[in-house]
């Protein structure tokens, strides 16, 4: 099983000494994959519930903001090598299509193909209003865009025609290094999340699940991926405990109820914190090489 890291990315620790030093230190401990998360604003105050906290308020300290994620892996991808980088979730349906597309296949060809897209369809609304674009309809949409992005990294000329979007024919180029195209991982616990993964994902990235809580879902996954006419082979699991806690054991335990992948939060608050924070991981990553 591979052992990941989901990194956050919040001022004022995530600074280039930081990253930099994430990115030695996981390639270092043999990590497979770095992710970020995306949310371009924040508020005080919202009606929207985070989905992944009791009392629906997301974790972010007032005056705090993450980084843009594509900047901050193209960043990442310069102080390494061999480790994987990914959105852990990019918020497509709120993103230009095109511009989403060129972003990836950059950092996939100066990263010389390390890229992993994670999409979700968001839980904020207030952010959606923020950027002027329809809460509405938000999954038909992100369904239409990956078909955009699809046609840019793989076609030429690429074009597209949909309810949400029309897209002319034209070329992208660089494509990315990757072939087809980068692995799409679909993001979220709700059935329309499993059903995207089902007819167009290479990847499921589940949040805050305990291992017992995995079986079910993968059982029903690969119903949906059998009506797909695919199969659990060509999707990679990947759980982030996120807040639950995390041991050699628990991580084995993931790896048993079939998970392909752990992504563990780092916890560190400076460049300093950092090999410390993964020294906190080792045996996590250890065992996770043995399952």
């Amino acid at each position: 099983m591979d052992f990941d890291i989901w990194l956050p990315t919040a001022n004022p620790f995530a600074t280039p000494e930081f990253l930099t030093a994430v990115g030695r230190e996981a390639e270092a401990r043999g990590v497979h994959a770095i992710w970020v998360g995306e949310h371009v604003v924040t508020f005080e105050h919202y009606a929207s519930k985070y989905p992944y906290a009791d009392d629906g308020q997301a974790p972010i300290p007032p005056g705090s903001g993450l980084l843009e994620p594509f900047t901050t892996l193209a960043f990442l991808a310069a102080v390494t090598t061999s480790v994987r980088l990914g959105t852990a979730m990019c918020l497509l349906p709120q993103r230009n299509p095109v511009y989403s597309a060129k972003e990836v296949a950059t950092v996939d060809w100066l990263s010389n193909g390390r890229v992993d897209l994670g999409v979700g369809v968001g839980w904020l609304r207030e952010e959606f209003e923020a950027v002027a674009v329809p809460w509405e309809r938000r999954g038909e949409r992100t369904d239409e865009y990956l078909e955009v992005l699809r046609t840019l990294w793989c076609d030429d000329p690429s074009s597209f025609s949909g309810t949400h979007y029309t897209l002319a024919p034209c070329n992208l180029h660089p494509k990315p290094v990757q072939d087809p195209h980068p692995p799409i991982h679909i993001g979220g616990e709700s059935e329309a999340a499993m059903r995207r993964t089902a007819r167009v994902g290479q990847g499921w990235h589940t949040f805050n699940r305990a291992p017992e809580d995995l079986p079910d879902a993968l059982a029903h996954l690969e119903e949906l991926l059998v009506d797909q006419g695919r199969t659990r082979a060509e999707i990679t699991v990947t759980v982030c405990p996120y807040f639950k806690p995390l041991d050699a054991s628990i991580t084995e335990r993931y790896a048993e109820a079939g998970a392909d992948a752990v992504s563990a939060l780092l916890f560190a608050l400076s460049a300093d914190d950092v090999p410390a924070a993964f020294e906190t991981l080792d045996p996590c990553i250890e065992r996770a090489r043995t399952c």
